[in-house]
């Protein structure tokens, strides 16, 4: 009775697809890098993850924040409405991110197609990314289209949809790779990065495609309703705007440091000694290998930590502080035991992963190193859930400033003198730091 009961619970059964979803996710994705690292080389692989932070700047800029707020208003709508008219306003939300959604992916991506050179060269310092960033422009309308409706349904605890619509995406961005791939080897092609960046765009509109299906069973709305939805956008939009706008620049700040970091590495490798070439295949093992290996397990980590924001922010609603202390507790020494026991794992497994698996021997080296990290990594995503759910995302957003500029400044004047393992102790302290700091500011609650 009481497991019936559980899965009952939307937030139960909408962690346990995401969770289902992200593993099926993970587990095609790694699989990809095994085949991209084989069949576009290291040096391909570098080049086809520099284009990466362009595209969570774009993405930050046009989509995620606004799916946030579709999924926050579109909750608050169907909470505080019982007798129909909460479909009607979260509909509505829904209508307003999209349009200010579409507009900002439109103007973005003619930005990025016209100046695509410009980025290429001054930004990214790698020309060839260039026609990668023109290809990558085609992907940004159907990302940002199909993340609103996922927000809309993350709003009603309806998690199965944008699970499937994750699955959709992932399937048609490597099988559209795979079946680019088969047509051109026969003709003697090799396999490049654009191509890569092509099975991206197909899987965003895989995405969108199955969003949009999954929609249109959604209830037509009667001709009046819509009329007076239009007519009180003009009193909700300030709302919805006012939740946008801080929330795009959080993450557009913790974007963009973070690309600025990533774009750095491959530039003060070669301020260290190493050719072009070397630093991008350096960066490539790191970015494509070691790190798709060790991120593997924060698919259980991000999709317990979707459990653990209304959780936190409904038991501190309520005024139950012992509920609190108790899900900071249970979430610290769950993200303490998992990553200990990745650690280990990794450390075993390591150089075995990188050689077999990668055909490549310092992707090993990098697994073990990067191994320590688990314990912070899997501890910081959960307790930075904990302290959003509570209210204090500006702080969180400090703390992640911080960490990236302490990594930035690695990056800067150590990774030059010392290599790559400047870089990789620079994130162990951020890694620590971003822990501690998390911890104390959640010390008042845990001493209830």
């Amino acid at each position: 009775m009481r497991l019936s009961r559980l899965f009952k619970n939307p937030l139960i059964t909408g962690t346990i697809f995401m969770s289902a979803a992200g593993v099926i996710s993970r587990l095609i994705g790694f699989f990809y890098r095994i085949f991209l690292s084989r069949t576009i080389g290291a040096e391909g692989l570098g080049i086809y993850q520099l284009i990466a932070p362009v595209f969570a700047i774009c993405f930050a800029l046009t989509a995620s924040s606004i799916q946030t707020t579709i999924s926050k208003f579109v909750g608050d709508s169907i909470g505080s409405c019982s007798d129909g008219c909460g479909e009607k306003r979260a509909r509505t939300y829904l209508v307003m991110g999209l349009l200010l959604s579409t507009a900002l992916s439109l103007i973005t991506g003619a930005i990025v197609y016209h100046y695509a050179d410009f980025i290429a060269e001054r930004f990214l310092g790698e020309a060839r990314c260039a026609p990668l960033l023109v290809l990558l422009t085609y992907s940004l309308l159907p990302a940002c289209i199909h993340s609103c409706i996922n927000g809309y349904y993350y709003g009603k605890k309806r998690a199965l949809i944008p699970s499937v619509c994750q699955l959709a995406e992932q399937i048609a961005r490597v099988g559209g790779v795979y079946i680019i791939y088969l047509v051109i080897r026969e003709k003697g092609i090799p396999l490049s990065p654009a191509h890569a960046v092509a099975g991206l765009v197909m899987g965003e509109f895989a995405g969108l495609i199955t969003c949009l299906f999954a929609f249109s069973f959604e209830p037509k709305q009667e001709r009046d309703t819509r009329i007076r939805l239009r007519e009180s956008m003009s009193s909700m939009f300030p709302m919805f705007l006012g939740m946008v706008i801080p929330l795009t620049l959080n993450h557009l700040t913790i974007s963009f440091c973070n690309s600025l970091e990533n774009i750095l590495i491959p530039k003060k490798l070669m301020a260290f000694g190493y050719s072009n070439t070397d630093a991008l295949i350096i960066y490539g093992v790191l970015t494509g290998m070691a790190a798709s290996i060790i991120l593997f397990p924060n698919v259980l980590t991000n999709s317990l930590s979707v459990l653990l924001l209304p959780s936190v922010s409904e038991a501190r609603g309520q005024n139950n502080l012992k509920k609190v202390a108790d899900t900071i507790k249970k979430a610290t020494l769950l993200g303490l035991l998992l990553g200990l026991f990745f650690t280990v794992l990794f450390l075993l497994t390591g150089r075995f992963l990188g050689s077999r698996i990668f055909h490549n021997a310092l992707a090993g080296v990098f697994i073990k190193r990067l191994s320590f990290l688990c314990p912070l990594m899997y501890m910081t995503g959960l307790l930075s859930s904990i302290l959003n759910g509570l209210g204090h995302a500006g702080k969180v957003l400090y703390v992640n400033l911080l960490a990236c500029l302490m990594r930035i400044f690695m990056i800067l004047f150590l990774v030059p003198v010392y290599g790559i393992r400047a870089y990789l102790w620079g994130m162990l302290f951020s890694y620590v730091f971003t822990t501690m700091a998390c911890l104390w500011l959640l010390r008042s609650y845990m001493k209830i």
